[in-house]
């Protein structure tokens, strides 16, 4: 008997630390692809988490032109933790005070709370898209941090549009961010607001460059390149010709930002 509840008291440990449970007092709620785990928020807002999480699951995917290998369902769903608020979310899950989502694209658990900003527009799409790029090219491709936020701001569909006139503004302010700045630049608590909403917005405006510019096709061998291991210029240069490394991607779509 005491060997038994031994068992049970590791097994409850084991799912606690897995699930992010503890002592907390969690709800749950699971669709076919998602685990939704939520203190306060109204149910009724939990199922329109839920219903649009399942419709982002597929859009992503079709938008990036990926293909499933490896389907989100039983014990490969995803985990989406509702906090109750933005302090609640920012002290238990260690962000950024600027942040209103964060993914942990190994464990696919994404974090957020309800009243994050444009959580089913921006939000919720965001970190999806961050956990299925990094599905389809893996965990330890080589990838800058903003081409990485930049496919995953590709999924908020006013930001596919609004960025670039953030960074025409930019430029004309000499604010400007190059890519080879943007790739050694790491946001924190520290950061200001003005150098994190320009990092998103360079981010999001070159991945909308390539897409709409160079086609999605084209854009699914750079990301199979990726997939394989090669060094992301190495990628880039096979896949986009005319870009022999980051600096000309860089002035290209500075041309084409100035059209």
């Amino acid at each position: 008997m005491k060997r038994i509840l031994i068992s049970f008291v590791f097994l409850y440990s084991l799912i606690s630390a897995t699930t992010g449970l503890g002592e907390e007092k969690w709800q749950e709620q699971s669709s076919s692809h998602f685990l939704i785990y939520y203190k306060e928020a109204p149910l009724d807002f939990i199922k329109t988490v839920e219903e649009n999480a399942e419709e982002y699951y597929n859009e992503i995917t079709s938008n990036l032109g990926f293909t499933r290998y490896d389907s989100w369902t039983w014990d490969k769903r995803a985990i989406i933790y509702i906090y109750n608020d933005a302090d609640d979310y920012i002290k238990s899950s260690k962000q950024a005070n600027w942040s209103h989502g964060a993914a942990s694209v190994h464990e696919k658990i994404i974090r957020t709370f309800p009243s994050a900003h444009g959580f089913f527009d921006s939000t919720l799409p965001h970190e999806l898209g961050h956990i299925i790029f990094r599905e389809f090219v893996g965990l330890y491709a080589d990838v800058p941090t903003w081409f990485d936020e930049g496919v995953a701001m590709y999924q908020e569909k006013a930001k596919r549009w609004g960025t670039n006139k953030i960074v025409r503004q930019a430029m004309a302010e000499e604010r400007f961010i190059p890519l080879n700045k943007l790739s050694t630049l790491r946001l924190n608590n520290k950061t200001e607001r003005e150098t994190v909403d320009l990092f998103y917005a360079e981010a999001a405006s070159v991945v909308y460059f390539l897409m709409t510019e160079f086609g999605q096709s084209r854009f699914v061998s750079f990301c199979r390149e990726l997939k394989e291991g090669h060094p992301f210029e190495v990628a880039l240069k096979s896949v986009y010709v005319r870009f022999d490394n980051i600096e000309e991607l860089n002035k290209r779509w500075v041309i084409y930002l100035e059209q």
